[in-house]
């Protein structure tokens, strides 16, 4: 995908929006990029949750939660957030609203562009297969996502999204219930998880 070139990363503003669900959908096309040691890795941005603070059960937020993890996501838009899951997974999840309001959208899916070989050694895989980067921990191991990139600012030099003008159509995205947030009950079954129908890189099969 060497035509997939000169993006630009985005803006403080892009994520001040305080619909974390436009967000989520808008994050689709963009690329998560980073740039560990030198080392370029990075792909498109086809799969997404989003996770509305306080209110929604499924937050690590909910009911106005504070915590050592938790105090990144009151930060202001445009940070990241990660965090280990089941002391195995890092996942990486976007800050997004001003600041004090805890909304944040989590990357499921990534198409890889840059940086293929890295991210094959990362993930001690011989050849590309969608489980590369198809699943959030799959993806954060293979872009190098850990602890030590928890809250960064989204347009360093380190870890950043940035728009090469890849765009997709309404009925390109489907919407369904998150995955693995039983725990939230009837806030399960809300429909917060975006991804771009038929793409190889989405974490669970599109319905």
């Amino acid at each position: 995908m060497s035509e997939l070139s000169g993006g630009s990363k985005l803006p403080f503003s892009f994520y001040q929006d305080q619909d974390v669900n436009a967000l989520a959908a808008a994050l689709l096309g963009r690329l998560l990029m980073t740039c560990i040691d030198g080392a370029l890795t990075g792909g498109i941005i086809v799969e997404t949750e989003a996770y509305k603070g306080v209110e929604d059960k499924a937050s690590h937020a909910y009911g106005g939660r504070f915590t050592e993890r938790t105090k990144t996501m009151y930060g202001p838009g445009g940070t990241s957030y990660v965090y280990l899951c089941y002391g195995i997974h890092h996942l990486f999840n976007v800050v997004t609203a001003p600041e004090g309001i805890p909304h944040a959208v989590l990357v499921r899916g990534l198409e890889p562009v840059d940086g293929l070989d890295i991210m094959l050694t990362r993930r001690k895989m011989a050849a590309l297969k969608p489980n590369l980067t198809a699943g959030p921990g799959a993806l954060a191991q293979a872009l190098g996502i850990n602890r030590g990139t928890n809250a960064k600012e989204l347009w360093g030099e380190e870890i950043w999204i940035e728009d090469r003008g890849i765009r997709f159509t309404e009925e390109q995205v489907m919407a369904g219930p998150r995955i693995g947030v039983a725990y939230a009950g009837d806030h399960a079954l809300l429909p917060w998880r975006y991804y771009v129908k038929g793409n190889r890189f989405v974490s669970k099969p599109n319905r």
